[in-house]
């Protein structure tokens, strides 16, 4: 009968083995990592000492595989949220451009705000003031004059748009990932059967 303790020692050593670091080739600008693709399982396994087993093999990328989907649910909340937010940010910055120009050619605007749900009230805004309130969240309003909120939502229209870029892109890099993952998985599981097989011959 085996001593269990010297069974445990012997797996925390070979668990000990197996970093992220043995599984993960480069990162991405952002320093999202790469998932390396094993191309010989055999060599790779044995470049461990002692040799990995296949348990600990698909047991180190199931757990980046996790890793990337909690990576990927995160960065398509981010990316939903700008995708949100960005039209109304250019929905401001289209009403602010009316206004101004209304300002210019000295005239008001007649427009309608919300009562209540489903009441609103007729209003004539006066343009010559030249002045708008931005809501920036969090309680806090804040007075501009037209030139200076279109340059403020001007810069937050730039900031979400390259945001959303990075994040579309680390997105299709993460599920690029997750597909590195499962394929390294399947072949490590492939594997094991042809040794199994090849032993039992």
């Amino acid at each position: 009968m085996s001593n269990p303790s010297v069974t445990e020692a012997s797996h925390e050593e070979d668990v000990a083995n197996i970093s992220v670091q043995h599984i993960i080739d480069g990162k991405n600008e952002r320093d999202i990592p790469a998932t390396r693709f094993i191309e010989d399982i055999e060599m790779f396994s044995s470049s461990f000492n002692p040799p990995a087993n296949v348990q600990l093999l698909i047991g180190a990328f199931s757990d980046l595989f996790g890793k990337f989907k909690q990576i990927e649910a995160q960065l398509s909340e981010k990316k939903r949220s700008f995708e949100e937010k960005i039209p109304d940010i250019e929905k401001s910055l289209r009403l602010i451009e009316h206004l101004k120009d209304k300002k210019d050619a000295e005239e008001s605007v007649i427009t309608r705000y919300p009562l209540a749900d489903t009441v609103y009230a007729k209003a004539e805004v006066d343009c010559a003031q030249g002045v708008v309130n931005l809501w920036l969240g969090a309680n806090v309003m804040v007075e501009y004059s037209y030139e200076e909120a279109l340059e403020f939502l001007g810069s937050k229209e730039k900031s979400a748009k390259k945001q959303l870029k990075e994040m579309t892109e680390d997105l299709a890099f993460v599920r690029n990932q997750i597909i590195t993952c499962e394929v390294n998985i399947s072949r490590i599981y492939n594997w094991d059967v042809r040794k199994r097989r090849i032993a039992g011959q």
